[in-house]
């Protein structure tokens, strides 16, 4: 017996040419953490979730996405978006990224 599952398909993307890192879910956006590229820094700007996902964790999964990019990138995070900041604020391990 084979076992299906229903959880969908969940990605995050960076979209440079949008300035913005990207949650798809099933392929729908869903949300996206906007920025300014400033060469050895991304500025976070805004982030957003629709609401048709909210409560989901999607801001979480998008925020660590987000900034465990930054830090493979050797890049430094300026958290000027309340959401992102708060996130660091709560993962201390990503403290050392914040420009």
């Amino acid at each position: 017996m084979s076992e299906t599952t229903n959880e969908p398909d969940v990605q995050v993307v960076d979209n440079p040419d949008a300035a913005r890192f990207e949650i798809r879910v099933d392929g729908a956006l869903a949300g996206f953490a906007a920025y300014r590229d400033e060469g050895d820094r991304l500025v976070f700007t805004h982030t957003e979730i629709d609401d048709a996902y909210g409560g989901q964790g999607l801001g979480g999964r998008l925020a660590a996405t987000a900034l465990d990019e930054v830090r493979r990138r050797g890049l430094l995070a300026v958290p000027q978006c309340p959401f992102i900041r708060a996130y660091i604020d709560r993962h201390p391990a990503y403290a050392d990224l914040v420009a």
